[in-house]
C-alpha cells in the first residue's frame, strides 16, 4: 500500500464527512456548506488567499446563493497541474438529514436521504488537503474544485471559466461508489418539453364540443412506448433510456381543473440519454412525432385539433475518454498502489466530467468514497469504501505522472 495514503486521518475525515452530512445543502442553496468546506480548508492549513469562489452562480438561469469554491494548492516538486472535483449539493430529499453511524455505515434516521452523494466527496478533497499539507507530501500543482447546483443540472461545471482550472492537465472527480470504480464516460442528455393545448367542454354534457390535452398526452406517450422510446432504448441505430417525468398543468398545478371539464392544457416535461448525442436527439425526435401522430388523431366535433408546441435542447454532452487516456492511466497504477483492482465503467447518469471532458479540456475520470443507495430514504456512506476514497485521492496526488 502507498506509505503516502497510509497517513490519512480516516477516523478525522469521517468526523468531518458526518459534519458535513447534517449541513442542509439541497441543490442552489450550497452557501452553508461551501462555509463549513472552507473553514475545515483552513484548519487544515490552506491559506485564505488560495480560497475563492468564481461568478457561476451569476451565469446559472435559476436562483443559487454561490459561486462554484475553488483552492489553488501549489505544488512541492514539478509536474502537471492535476483537478480534483466534487460538488457541494445534495438533492432536496436529503434536506434535514440527521446522520449517525451504525457499524461500518454512516446512515439518516431513514425519513431523509443522507447527502453521501456528495457530502464523501467533499470530505475526501478536504481530506486530500489536510494529508498534504500536514505531512509535506510531494506534488505537483493541485486546483480543488467544489461545484454548485450539479444535482439540478450540471450547471456549475457547465458554468465555469476554464481558465479558473489553472490549466490542468487531468482530472479526478469524487462522485461514485468505490474508489478502484473508474468511470471514464457517461451519457450525454437532451431535455424536451410539449405544451398541449385544447378544448374545455362540459365533461358530461357536451364532452364531444372538447379537445382533451390530456388524451392527446396520453396517447402520444403510449405511441412512443409501442415504438420502443420510452424507458430503455435499443434500436438498430443506436441505444440510450427516457423519461417522461412532469406531467402536469400550468405553474406547477395539476393539469386540469375537475373532473367534469374536457383538460385543456398540459405541459410534459422528459429527457433522453445515450452515450451518442445524435442519438439522444434522435429519441427526443421520436416523442415529438409521436405527439403529432397525437394531435391528429384527436379532434372536436368540428374537426378542430388541440396545439402542440414541443421543444428539446442539450442538457450536457456525453463524453468517453480514450482507452490511452493518461488521466485513465494514472488513476490505475494510483489503485494499484493501494492494492485495489481497477474497473474501468461507463455511466447512464450525467456527471461534472461530461462538461470538465467534453467541454473544459481537462479529461476526467470519476471515482468514488462509499457513498450507496443515493437519492433514496435508504441511502448509507461505506466507512470502509469512504476511507479508501481518501486514500485513493493521496494516491492519486502523490504518484509521479
Amino acid at each position: 500500500m502507498s506509505s503516502a495514503a497510509d497517513l490519512v486521518d480516516v477516523p478525522y475525515a469521517v468526523d468531518m464527512l458526518v459534519r458535513f452530512l447534517a449541513i442542509d445543502s439541497v441543490t442552489g442553496e450550497e452557501a452553508a456548506i461551501a462555509a463549513a468546506v472552507t473553514d475545515e480548508l483552513k484548519k487544515a492549513g490552506v491559506p485564505a488567499s488560495a480560497i475563492r469562489h468564481d461568478t457561476v452562480h451569476q451565469r446559472i438561469p435559476v436562483p443559487t446563493q454561490v459561486g462554484n469554491l475553488i483552492v489553488d494548492l501549489p505544488g512541492t516538486r514539478p509536474g502537471p497541474r492535476l483537478l480534483f472535483s466534487t460538488h457541494l449539493d445534495t438533492v432536496p430529499l436529503c434536506r434535514g438529514a440527521k446522520p449517525r453511524i451504525e457499524g461500518d455505515r454512516i446512515v439518516s434516521d431513514g425519513t431523509t436521504a443522507l447527502g453521501g452523494d456528495n457530502g464523501t466527496g467533499c470530505a475526501v478533497l478536504v481530506a486530500l488537503a489536510r494529508t498534504l499539507l500536514q505531512h509535506n507530501l510531494p506534488h505537483p500543482p493541485i486546483t480543488l474544485l467544489f461545484t454548485v447546483r450539479e444535482e439540478s443540472g450540471l450547471h456549475g461545471a457547465r458554468e465555469l471559466d476554464a481558465k479558473d482550472l489553472g490549466g490542468a492537465v487531468m482530472g479526478f472527480n469524487v462522485d461514485s461508489t468505490h474508489a478502484a470504480l473508474l468511470t471514464v464516460g457517461a451519457v450525454g442528455q437532451t431535455n424536451w418539453e410539449v405544451e398541449v393545448t385544447g378544448k374545455a367542454a362540459h365533461a358530461g354534457a357536451a364532452p364531444e364540443k372538447g379537445i382533451s390535452a390530456t388524451l392527446v398526452a396520453s396517447l402520444a406517450l403510449a405511441e412512443a412506448h409501442r415504438g420502443g422510446w420510452f424507458g430503455k432504448v435499443v434500436q438498430k441505430d443506436g441505444e440510450g433510456s427516457s423519461n417522461a417525468g412532469v406531467f402536469g398543468g400550468k405553474d406547477g398545478k395539476a393539469a386540469g381543473d375537475a373532473t367534469n371539464v374536457v383538460t385543456d392544457y398540459v405541459r410534459i416535461l422528459g429527457e433522453a440519454r445515450s452515450l451518442d448525442a445524435a442519438f439522444a436527439a434522435r429519441i427526443a425526435d421520436a416523442y415529438r412525432a409521436a405527439f403529432d401522430k397525437a394531435q391528429a388523431e384527436i379532434t372536436d366535433e368540428a374537426g378542430d385539433r388541440a396545439k402542440v408546441s414541443f421543444t428539446a435542447k442539450t442538457a450536457y454532452p456525453p463524453f468517453e475518454l480514450a482507452s490511452d487516456s493518461p488521466a485513465i492511466a494514472h488513476a490505475k497504477r494510483a489503485a494499484a498502489s493501494l492494492g485495489l483492482e481497477p474497473k474501468v465503467v461507463l455511466s447512464k447518469g450525467g456527471l461534472d466530467a461530461n462538461w470538465l471532458a467534453g467541454q473544459h479540456g481537462v479529461p476526467t475520470v470519476t471515482f468514488g468514497a462509499g457513498q450507496a443507495e443515493i437519492h433514496t430514504v435508504k441511502e448509507y456512506v461505506d466507512i470502509p469504501e469512504f476511507g479508501r476514497g481518501c486514500r485513493m485521492a493521496v494516491a492519486i496526488a502523490t504518484l509521479e505522472a
